[in-house]
């Protein structure tokens, strides 16, 4: 597997905590892997020599756009509370196949694992159950071109692979997705053997096109906003779509 090419950025340094824009293919912190896989975490102690920074949440390591890492533990004690209580405000950008016929749409859909059985070999794959944990996402259109769409996404609770499962589940599963996109043999085919050029031109795209845009919550008594653009591959990607 090629190392990403980009490094995160610091875009907010706060006393308390950094901002940063993580590039697509880093993971939030090490974790146990075949593959010699960067994370943002180690390059943040590295570069800043602070061993207790923290991430108070984390992306998928395919997902670029805002992460945020607490400076110390009170930081991160803080910072747990917001994200428990939900008051922390994240918005995504994500492209995707297919038009809907709303311009937005709220979905209230409870998400659980499905488990290993004939219709599914992904282990860690959500989908919508009866009896699963509550799940609400907000979209809005943000772009639409020949057979795509770029919608905004709030999700109002924090469940795993929530935006891609809830779009997976409306119909409108998103470019570059192996697990939850229009190809299901896409993950099994990239735990076997990797990010191949083949495997890129069935997927249009060699990572899904999700980015973490947005964030807003009160820290100190203040407000603190902060947005990224959408990352330059996905940019480039909907900038090269037909328009009709």
């Amino acid at each position: 597997m090629k190392p990403p090419v980009q490094k995160p950025q610091v875009i907010v340094e706060h006393p308390d905590f950094y901002v940063l824009d993580k590039p697509a293919l880093w993971l939030t912190h090490p974790v146990r892997a075949r593959f010699d896989v960067p994370d943002v975490l180690s390059f943040l102690q590295q570069h800043t020599g602070e061993p207790e920074v923290a991430p108070p949440h984390r992306l998928d390591r395919e997902t670029s756009g805002i992460q945020m890492f607490s400076r110390d533990a009170d930081a991160a004690r803080l910072f747990f509370t917001l994200f428990k209580e939900h008051r922390v405000r994240k918005t995504y950008l994500a492209i995707v196949h297919g038009s809907p016929d709303w311009d937005e749409f709220t979905l209230d859909a409870p998400l659980d694992f499905i488990g290993v059985g004939p219709d599914n070999a992904i282990q860690i794959r959500q989908g919508v159950m009866p009896q699963g944990r509550e799940a609400l996402t907000d979209f809005k259109v943000m772009g639409r071109k020949l057979g795509f769409t770029l919608l905004r996404a709030f999700p109002r609770s924090g469940r795993l692979h929530q935006i891609r499962a809830h779009l997976g589940h409306l119909g409108l599963p998103m470019v570059g997705d192996k697990i939850y996109g229009r190809d299901p043999q896409a993950f099994l085919d990239f735990i076997g053997a990797g990010q191949t050029d083949e495997l890129t031109r069935r997927l249009l795209l060699p990572r899904q096109a999700l980015h973490a845009h947005a964030v807003t919550f009160a820290w100190d008594r203040a407000t603190v906003n902060v947005t990224v653009p959408l990352a330059s591959d996905l940019q480039a990607f909907w900038d090269n779509l037909e328009t009709k």
